[in-house]
């Protein structure tokens, strides 16, 4: 038995061409790989990279975090982490310097709520301010 869900990726990843009306011919062409490589990647006969798994995203619209659950990559937990940074970091209403104070925020919030990850026993300086 494989420790990926491989077909489960190969069978999610043939729905969403299929929704997103696109041939396997284009959606290969659009993610940069060869027909019969996609072709044995949605029979479930072959494992992506994470890398080939971001192209694919990025060619159907969808998020890579979605596709590395189902590959078994990110557990469900990582992904809407991942997600949220990503909606901040590509939020163009707000500057660098507020993206990257709204994620300390957020993950001092998570830290507190035991939901972080394990981190090096050092505090974050880069947040405290003695004026």
């Amino acid at each position: 038995m494989a420790s990926l869900n491989v077909g489960n990726l190969g069978e999610f990843l043939r729905e969403q061409r299929r929704s997103a009306q696109l041939s396997l011919r284009q959606l290969a062409d659009a993610a940069g790989v060869s027909n019969p490589y996609l072709s044995q990647i949605e029979r479930g006969l072959r494992k992506p990279s994470a890398d080939i798994l971001q192209q694919l995203a990025k060619a159907l619209r969808i998020s890579a975090e979605t596709l590395y659950v189902q590959a078994g990559i990110l557990d469900e937990r990582d992904r809407d982490e991942a997600e949220v940074r990503s909606v901040i970091l590509a939020d163009p209403s707000i500057n660098e310097r507020q993206k990257q104070v709204l994620l300390q925020i957020y993950e001092s919030f998570r830290k507190e709520n035991g939901l972080a990850p394990d981190q090096e026993d050092g505090d974050d300086e880069a947040g405290t301010s003695s004026s």
